[in-house]
This record gives C-alpha cells, sequence and structure tokens, in this order.
C-alpha cells in the first residue's frame, strides 16, 4: 500500500516537472493552487515555495518539520482543521531552479490497518500459542490416560488374570483399533492356554494307563520266579506299549515338523494316485480281516507338490481312522481326483467311510491334539490322527474339509490348483 502510494506521487511529480517545463513557476503555482482547492479533505498535500521559504502556492502556510527518509522522501505529520487529531502524510520533494515543491499523500488510515493487522497477528499468534499449548495439555492427558489404561490392564493380565480385558470407547480411534487388537490377541492367547492345559491333561491321562502297565508287569516279573514264557509274554505286552508311546511321541514330532514347515525343503512331485494305491495294497489284509471293503480310485495325473513322506503318513492315519470306525460289513473308499474349479482343476485326495461319523458341532474340535470324541478314551488311539492330516495340509496349503458320508465321515483334501507350467511339466 505504501509503494502504490509512492508510486502515485512519483506519477504526479511527474507530471508537475513537465508543466513546469512548459509554464514556468507561475503556471505551476496556478495548476498547485488549483489542486490544493480540489483537496477539501485535506489528503493530498501540494506546496510550492521560492528559495527564500516563501509560500508560492498551495494547502499548507509553512513548509512542514519532516523527517527525512531516504533521498526526496519525508514523512511529516500535521493536523489539519477539522481533523480529531494529527494525521501523518508520505511524500517527495523536488528541488526547481528557483522554488522547492512538496507532494504527499494521507497515510493515517494505511498506518492505522498496519497497526491493527500487526496488533492482530501479535495478538492471534499468542492466543494461537495458548490454546496450542492448551490442546496439547489436554491432548496429552488424554493420551496419557489412555495409555495408562492399557498398562493397568496390562499389568493386571500379567499378575494372572488371563479373562481381563482393554475397555474399548467405540470411538474408532487408533487406540480402539489397538485395544481391539490387543484383546483379540490376549483370546488367542487365553484359547491357547486353554488348549495347552487340556493337551496337558490328555497326555496325562493317556500316557499314565501304558505306564502303568509297563509298571506292574515289571513289578511281578520282579515278584516271582516266572518261566520263560510268561516272561517271553510280558516282555511282549512291555514291547506293544512302549511302541504306544514312541508312536504318541513320533506323532507329535511329526506335527510340530510339520507346522514348522521344515519338511518344504524335501519337496518333490507326488502323484496321488499312486500314493492311494499303494496304501490300499497295504491296508487290505486288515480291511478283509475286518470284513470290510475297501476301494482306490485313482484318477490319472493327479500331482502335487510336497513331501511324499508327510503325504502318505496323512492318507495312512484317515485310512486307518475309517477302517478302525467303519462296522463289519462297511466299506472304505480311498479316492485322488480333480476337483473342478472356476479354473484349473484342483487335485483333490478324499477318504470316505461308512462308520458313525463326526457331528457337524465337534468336527473342528476333532482337529484338536489328544481330541477324542470317546469320552471313556477306551478305544485304541492317541487323538493326533486328524491333527496330524490338518498339519499336513496346512503345510502344503491344502483345505482340510470334514463332510457327512450319509452314513460315515468324508475326509477331502483340497490342493490350490497347479500353474499351467507346472502342468504341463507333470
Amino acid at each position: 500500500m505504501e509503494r502504490q502510494t509512492e508510486e502515485t506521487i512519483e506519477a504526479e511529480l511527474q507530471g508537475l516537472r513537465e508543466q513546469y517545463r512548459d509554464l514556468g513557476i507561475f503556471g505551476l503555482g496556478r495548476i498547485i493552487a488549483q489542486r490544493a482547492a480540489a483537496e477539501t479533505e485535506m489528503e493530498s498535500i501540494y506546496l510550492l515555495i521560492d528559495d527564500e521559504g516563501w509560500t508560492i502556492a498551495g494547502n499548507l502556510d509553512a513548509w512542514p518539520e519532516a523527517e527525512d527518509l531516504v533521498t526526496n522522501r519525508v514523512r511529516f505529520a500535521i493536523e489539519p482543521s477539522g481533523s480529531l487529531g494529527p494525521r501523518r502524510f508520505l511524500g517527495r520533494t523536488v528541488e526547481l531552479d528557483d522554488a522547492r515543491l512538496l507532494v504527499a499523500r494521507d497515510v493515517e488510515d494505511k498506518l492505522r490497518t498496519q497497526a491493527l493487522l500487526v496488533n492482530a497477528i501479535g495478538l492471534g499468534s499468542g492466543l494461537m500459542l495458548i490454546f496450542g499449548v492448551i490442546g496439547g495439555f489436554v491432548m496429552s492427558r488424554w493420551m496419557l490416560s489412555r495409555i495408562e489404561t492399557i498398562n493397568r490392564t496390562t499389568e493386571q493380565i500379567m499378575e494372572g488374570d488371563l479373562g481381563r480385558r482393554i475397555t474399548v470407547e467405540g470411538s474408532g480411534d487408533e487406540f480402539d483399533e489397538l485395544a481391539s487388537n490387543l484383546n483379540a490377541m490376549l483370546e488367542r492367547i487365553e484359547r491357547l492356554m486353554a488348549g495347552m492345559r487340556e493337551v496337558t491333561d490328555n497326555i496325562a491321562h493317556d500316557l499314565r494307563t501304558p505306564l502303568s502297565r509297563l509298571r506292574s508287569r515289571l513289578e511281578v516279573a520282579l515278584m516271582n520266579e516266572i518261566d520263560p514264557a510268561t516272561a517271553r509274554r510280558l516282555l511282549e505286552e512291555t514291547v506293544a506299549d512302549a511302541e504306544g508311546l514312541i508312536a504318541t511321541f513320533n506323532a507329535l514330532l511329526s506335527i510340530a515338523r510339520a507346522e514348522a514347515g521344515e519338511q518344504r525343503a524335501s519337496w518333490e512331485q507326488v502323484d496321488l494316485g499312486l500314493l492311494v494305491q499303494d496304501i490300499q495294497e497295504l491296508y487290505e489284509p486288515l480291511a478283509e480281516e475286518r470284513e470290510i471293503e475297501l476301494c482306490a480310485i485313482a484318477d490319472p495325473e493327479v500331482v502335487v507338490m510336497g513331501n511324499r513322506q508327510m503325504l502318505a503318513q496323512a492318507l495312512v492315519n484317515l485310512a486307518d481312522n475309517a477302517i478302525k470306525y467303519s462296522p463289519e460289513g462297511g466299506r472304505v473308499t480311498l479316492q485322488a481326483t480333480h476337483l473342478a474349479t472356476a479354473g484349473r482343476p484342483a487335485p483333490l485326495l478324499r477318504v470316505a467311510d461308512t462308520g458313525p461319523g463326526i457331528p457337524p458341532e465337534l468336527r473342528t474340535k476333532a482337529l484338536e491334539r489328544f481330541v477324542r470324541l470317546d469320552p471313556d478314551r477306551s478305544t485304541p488311539g492317541n487323538g493326533l490322527g486328524l491333527s496330524l492330516v490338518n498339519a499336513v495340509a496346512q503345510l502344503h496349503n491344502a483345505t482340510l474339509e470334514l463332510a457327512d458320508n450319509q452314513p460315515g465321515l468324508e475326509v477331502s483334501l483340497v490342493f490350490a490348483a497347479p500353474p499351467a507350467a507346472r502342468t504341463a511339466d507333470a
């Protein structure tokens, strides 16, 4: 605004210089007088004086006491008649041959606006600083209170209150998201610990009986003199119980290795059809002994990438369970085929029997370790068969599905469809 004022004054001075060159000092005086007469509000100052300081024309009686800013720029204050107080002016001076010219503009309103802006900026900055400090303090206290709530809850959980959960306020902010994730993690941990306790109880129950039989046989053998035939029978029974214990721990080790993915290093192309035929030949004598029809349906080129030993172990567990739980005269089917999907056909491994099956509400629980649907746990087994199958399915990125065979149980392993290049190689 000040620069615009100076440009206006400079333009007016340029015009007055031209008038002075054309009309001389008296012609310039007449023009100054006309312009001064038109300034009824004294917004512009015109003053022309001679060399001795006498006023030739203008709306001031004498040269004002001015503050020299830079060359030919002055600032001064006067109190015009009718004004409520002094007003400040910004002007420029020109030295003529026989006179001195002053042209100035009223900048009082501009300076007041500048002062208002400076005060507003200062006041606004101060208020922003105050409100920023207050807002930051309030926000920090709020955040600290939320964090303190989480800390108190975690301390209570560490002290043993595993059922404790972090409060979700429902605002949907990051703290609520964090609380929801922590609560989900705590629920997962609580379920795992409950499952661990259940597994521990089942292990203790399953291992106590064979260990007790081992001890009893050894105590009987030590108490009395026994004949060689009895000693051999006791040793054979002891070896059988020991093999059962070893089988339990081997199953646990296989599950752990499958879940850890250690078997991926030995993956190869496995023909599920040949695998089904091998398992059918292996269990054919047992099925005939129990008068169960064991069928094998193997489509050609049902190939997956995986660990042959782990897949065979999973199929053995499924076949063994199917034969064990099917009644005499029942039927067990081992099948390797392709499942029609939207894209490429997916390899499918299925074992179906005509036994009692598993109720739908217990099928998820049946996949857990040491879970047996026999409440008395009187049937042979250790409850690890389906757990191992589930671990093998996860290792091979396959989906394990339990369905009703009407009657009986149908267990399916649905593998991911291979890409085109791999299918061509197979």
